[in-house]
């Protein structure tokens, strides 16, 4: 049987409280979205917040509350979603990327500044992988930052949490992110200022909000966050033993930060193409770790980012979610300790 790279952590709390919420007929934006920015706010710790459709729509309403003039330059990693990209040109804004580290898949505060030009009037920060950069080092460039902590919920940078460093965070809420709606996102503001800002978007017609739907699965999926933290750590565990006895070698968070385990990257020796095959013949179906990147969407526009084009071209995710069994774990390890 199959083992899929990436699957959403769905168990029937999770499906009861959509069936509920189906029931009551409570389907669109309403009294359930209200409660999630509450239950959000408890964990997170944010001065404010919105509960929005898509990611994209997130993005957008950040630019847009940080006032860009047409043609201002917003620097970003190469390994950033492919979706920044479309929203940018969308405020006819230009995006300016920068390389990354080659240990982590993370900009850094060095290379951000390279890339920081006359026109440079913002920077976010994707935390690729679920790796955290180190987003204070990069603020003290003078920048506003917007940060992107969909894959990071739950890790921490020294005692502050992933997502409470810039003006403006995103918490995408979609399939592959580590907390999941079925689809969705909160934009939120950590201090007083940013929040007083966010308040402009407060009448959002009904099309730009989160339903009640996707709501109440996330919801659930605050609660259960720390128990889905401890299983990932625990698998991560075993992949790494694994993984010690072959050439590859795996991406790692940076500095004194703790990893909440979204994925298991592992960056091959050689080119993927062999390791995929391999995998795939064990049932084991790794995919490339950032497929979804505008490094790999749009490749002509990173010819001064090597290393993220390198790291795009040989770093694969295997399999690393809590629902996955003892049985299927052991599987994927030996796929891991046997890679060509």
């Amino acid at each position: 049987m199959k083992i899929e790279a990436y699957s959403p952590t769905i168990r029937r709390k999770e499906m009861d409280a959509v069936l509920t919420t189906m029931v009551g007929e409570r389907v669109g934006p309403g009294e359930i979205s209200v409660r999630l920015l509450q239950i959000a706010q408890e964990y997170i710790g944010f001065e404010s917040a919105i509960g929005l459709r898509s990611p994209e729509t997130a993005l957008r309403l950040a630019l847009g509350a940080l006032d860009l003039e047409p043609g201002s330059e917003v620097v970003l990693s190469a390994l950033s979603p492919a979706y920044y990209a479309y929203v940018l040109e969308a405020l006819k804004l230009k995006a300016v990327y920068c390389d990354v580290d080659e240990s982590s898949g993370a900009v850094t505060q060095e290379s951000v500044r390279k890339a920081i030009g006359e026109k440079a009037r913002a920077v976010i920060v994707h935390h690729s992988l679920g790796i955290v950069p180190d987003v204070a080092a990069i603020i003290e460039l003078g920048l506003p930052v917007i940060e992107d902590c969909s894959r990071s919920y739950g890790s921490n940078w020294q005692d502050r949490r992933a997502g409470s460093f810039g003006v403006f965070t995103i918490l995408g809420l979609e399939e592959r992110d580590i907390l999941t709606a079925g689809g969705g996102a909160l934009l939120y503001a950590s201090g007083k200022r940013e929040s007083t800002v966010l308040k402009r978007y407060g009448d959002l017609p009904m099309e730009y909000r989160l339903p009640d739907m996707n709501a109440a699965l996330a919801t659930v999926q605050f609660k259960e966050a720390e128990r889905n933290f401890e299983k990932r750590k625990e698998i991560a565990s075993i992949y790494t033993q694994s993984s010690l006895r072959t050439r590859h070698r795996r991406l790692a968070q940076i500095g004194d930060a703790e990893y909440n385990y979204y994925a298991f990257p592992l960056v091959l020796d050689t080119g993927a193409k062999d390791a995929r095959i391999y995998s795939v013949k064990k049932e084991v179906f790794a995919e490339m770790a950032f497929e979804d990147s505008v490094v790999q969407k749009r490749p002509l526009e990173h010819q001064a980012c090597p290393v993220a084009v390198s790291l795009a071209l040989r770093t694969l995710v295997f399999p690393l979610y809590p629902r996955l069994g003892k049985t299927q774990v052991a599987k994927v390890a030996r796929v891991l300790a046997t890679l060509p």
